[in-house]
């Protein structure tokens, strides 16, 4: 069975109040960007995960892990 990534993104992004949209503007990347990623259908890039991280002041490690 083919490992995920997990994510904490939207916990966080709600957290800090911004929209999918806001968090895109900071990212540089569309809206359904930033959707994708947070329901598991797109797997980001390394760039976007760190641009992710520093958005949302976390480190990658923090929002993102392997799913055994």
């Amino acid at each position: 069975m083919p490992e995920a990534l997990g994510n904490r993104l939207k916990e966080r992004r709600s957290e800090l109040g911004l929209t999918q949209a806001e968090l895109a503007e900071r990212c540089g990347v569309s809206r359904k960007t930033i959707n994708t990623v947070e329901n598991g259908v797109f797997v980001p890039s390394t760039l976007l995960a760190l641009k992710l991280a520093a958005a949302l002041d976390r480190r990658v490690e923090e929002l993102f892990w392997v799913e055994p």
